[in-house]
C-alpha cells in the first residue's frame, strides 16, 4: 500500500466512524467554527483536568475532509496539556501552508500528517484548519484567563 493510499484510507475512515463527533457534556470550553465558502460548521468541545486536555468532541455538518480533520485533532489532543495543544495546532498549520515540511518535526502530527497533501488543494484548505484554528482560538482563551 503506498503512504498516499494509506493516508486517503485514514481520512475515508475518521469522515466515516468520527469516534469524537458527540455532544461533550460538562466541557469548559466550546467554540463554533464556520467556513461560509463551503458551508463547513463545527462546534469543538474542550474539557480540560488543570492544563490537561482530559477530553475534545465536535458536532456539526461538514465535508469528509472537514469532519476527518475534526475527529483527527479531537483524538490528537486528549492527554495533552494546553502547551503541547498549542504548538501541535502551530505544526499542523504550518504543515498546511507549507512553512514546514519536516517530517521528523511534524512526526508527533501522527494521523494528521494524512492531511498534509491538502496543501495542494487550496481550496479544500479552509475544511483542513477549520477545527485547528477553533482550536486554537480556545486554547489562546484559556492562556489569557490563566
Amino acid at each position: 500500500m503506498e503512504l498516499a493510499e494509506l493516508y486517503s484510507d485514514i481520512i475515508n475512515e475518521h469522515s466515516r466512524n468520527p469516534g469524537n463527533r458527540r455532544q461533550l457534556i460538562n466541557a469548559d470550553a466550546q467554540k463554533r467554527g464556520h467556513n461560509p465558502s463551503c458551508g463547513d460548521d463545527i462546534t469543538l468541545s474542550v474539557s480540560f483536568d488543570g492544563d490537561v486536555i482530559a477530553d475534545a468532541a465536535f458536532t456539526g455538518v461538514g465535508c469528509a475532509i472537514s469532519q476527518a480533520s475534526a475527529d483527527i485533532l479531537s483524538d490528537l489532543i486528549i492527554g495533552k496539556t494546553v502547551s503541547e495543544a498549542k504548538t501541535l495546532t502551530e505544526k499542523f498549520l504550518a504543515m498546511i501552508k507549507r512553512e514546514n515540511t519536516d517530517d521528523a518535526d511534524l512526526a508527533d502530527l501522527d494521523e494528521a500528517l494524512a492531511l498534509k497533501n491538502i496543501a495542494n488543494m487550496p481550496a479544500r484548505v479552509k475544511c483542513a484548519v477549520l477545527a485547528w484554528r477553533t482550536l486554537n482560538d480556545i486554547l489562546t482563551e484559556r492562556q489569557s484567563i490563566s
